[in-house]
């Protein structure tokens, strides 16, 4: 097994994608049965395909990560089958982040490419559950329970919520 990272960069990636687990959990929980295939205009991606690009973002970040960078567009499934790949993928990344195996590009290319997208889709979900009638409530972030490693659907509870 290999030994954990010490590397203080890689740390706070790894922070990042927690923070991104929780803040994606948040928004992906309890989501009405039809909110899967709102869609705003015709064209425009549907939460159900949003999530399952965040599934496939996580597959190319370790991908990256592995030094052997590769895109797939997987079809999109049930919501709970692309909430589900989208937290195992974030899992897979996160222990690649935690050991100490050589990254195949740097912690900043990771960060600007999947992370940094999947930031932005956790956004659009939380506007779109807005829009559908079915808003997240709002949360002061900065107090949340975050933890390095915690990276599945399961999160803490919020702390200071309001809205």
């Amino acid at each position: 097994m290999d030994s954990p990272t010490t590397d203080p960069t890689r740390e706070l990636l790894r922070h990042t994608v927690a923070t991104l687990a929780y803040r994606a959990g948040k928004a992906l929980r309890d989501a009405p049965p039809s909110f899967a295939t709102f869609a705003v205009s015709p064209g425009s991606r549907t939460p159900g395909q949003i999530v399952a690009h965040m599934g496939d973002l996580f597959d190319w970040a370790l991908s990256m990560a592995q030094g052997a960078q590769k895109w797939h567009d997987s079809p999109t499934q049930s919501w709970d089958a692309d909430c589900e790949r989208f937290f195992r993928a974030l899992e897979l990344f996160d222990e690649h982040l935690a050991s100490s195996k050589t990254l195949g590009t740097t912690v900043e290319r990771l960060f600007q490419g999947p992370v940094a997208d999947a930031l932005t889709h956790t956004g659009q979900i939380a506007m779109l559950r807005r829009m559908a009638g079915a808003p997240v409530r709002g949360e002061n972030y900065a107090k949340a329970e975050i933890a390095r490693g915690r990276v599945g659907a399961e999160q803490a509870p919020p702390r200071v919520e309001f809205g």
